[in-house]
């Protein structure tokens, strides 16, 4: 016969209030006491009725996350610290990808939402708000990250990517560099304002973003590590090659780097390269990598306070935006003693040069 609550709040001479809060994570049960219950609950093997305990409470101790790609580093460090924080109080993960696609996305959100969720969190590949906007409509908290809309007032937490575009233009003009191209990603908000910061701050310095040097999608793999080669080599055959390019992400900056050695171009010596996410490998690669830290980890543990505040809060709160500011990690790919940018150079041939063995780095999609 299955344990019941009421057999581990008599094993171990407590209440069922004492074993409730306990398997919930509540924080007025001491870590002793939790772990007393969780030793007997497997000792007895005791499995919980989610779904009764959550017609009672009116709470399923679910939240779920839609990101739009699973394998990308940079959401599964959102999705980590997201987990690991909302663990502590009792509190699991259903978690989706949307493949960047829209209408999977949409079908993802129905889904989950039918599982009583006590917060739903998206980094949404819409083109625009009107299916979330439905979405909010409903009583499940949603919280928007590291994607937002122009108009659309919801919860939001990510990095403050103008910053991110801004830190990437001021290092690459420190270090000398004078002909400064940017590639692109997809084209959603957070491409948008790191491309704003980046143009901005160019211009400021009077050094403003040929067009030239602007490089979009090349491929179907936008934000992936195909996307960076073919937008090196577009870059690269130009008559004035660029000396320096920020990459709308680390994904792209690894294409870029394959490109360069396949070509025989030297990083940084001809050409300075820096990223955007300060992803774990990024010191791991051929040439290490400069990049901009999103706090990818911290977003996740951020969103993970939020959705306890709203839930903690039967008012309903106020939209809240969570803006974490970025910085800059310089590694060798932008070496202020190395990197030189002479005012013309000869490119180098075009003839394919075998690069030396390397970590094998994945193809991802934009973040």
């Amino acid at each position: 016969m299955a344990a019941k609550m009421k057999d581990i709040a008599r094993a171990l001479g407590v209440s069922l209030v004492t074993v409730s809060k306990a398997l919930r994570g509540h924080p007025d049960i001491s870590r002793a006491t939790r772990e007393r219950v969780e030793a007997k609950v497997k000792e007895l093997n005791y499995r919980p009725n989610l779904a009764a305990r959550s017609l009672v409470t009116g709470r399923s101790s679910l939240v779920g996350l839609i990101v739009p790609d699973l394998l990308h580093p940079f959401f599964a460090d959102i999705a980590r610290g997201l987990s690991l924080a909302l663990r502590e109080h009792g509190y699991f993960l259903v978690l989706c990808s949307s493949e960047e696609d829209p209408t999977l996305e949409q079908q993802e959100i129905e889904h989950v939402l039918a599982h009583r969720l006590d917060a739903l969190v998206v980094a949404s590949c819409q083109p625009d708000s009107g299916m979330l906007a439905q979405t909010q409509s409903g009583d499940t908290p949603l919280i928007l990250v590291d994607r937002s809309f122009p108009g659309f007032s919801s919860h939001f937490v990510g990095a403050d990517d103008y910053t991110a575009g801004k830190l990437a233009a001021e290092h690459l003009l420190a270090i000398g560099c004078k002909r400064i191209a940017h590639i692109r990603g997809t084209q959603n908000s957070a491409g948008a304002r790191r491309y704003k910061g980046f143009a901005d701050t160019l211009q400021k310095h009077n050094r403003p973003l040929r067009p030239e040097y602007l490089v979009a999608a090349l491929s179907a793999d936008v934000g992936g590590k195909t996307h960076g080669i073919a937008a090196f080599n577009q870059l690269w055959d130009l008559p004035h090659p660029p000396d320096g390019i920020f990459c709308f992400n680390d994904v792209i900056a690894i294409g870029v780097e394959t490109a360069a050695a396949e070509r025989g171009v030297r990083i940084p010596d001809q050409v300075a390269l820096i990223g955007c996410g300060n992803l774990h490998y990024d010191d791991a690669i051929r040439v290490p990598l400069s990049s901009i830290d999103q706090r990818s980890s911290e977003i996740g543990t951020r969103v993970a306070k939020l959705i306890l505040e709203i839930v903690a809060d039967n008012a309903s709160p106020e939209h809240r935006r969570i803006t974490l500011q970025p910085k800059l990690v310089e590694r060798a790919s932008t070496t202020l003693s190395t990197h030189k940018a002479p005012a013309t150079r000869r490119k180098p041939s075009k003839q394919s040069h075998k690069p030396p063995k390397s970590k094998n780095i994945f193809s991802g999609t934009a973040f």
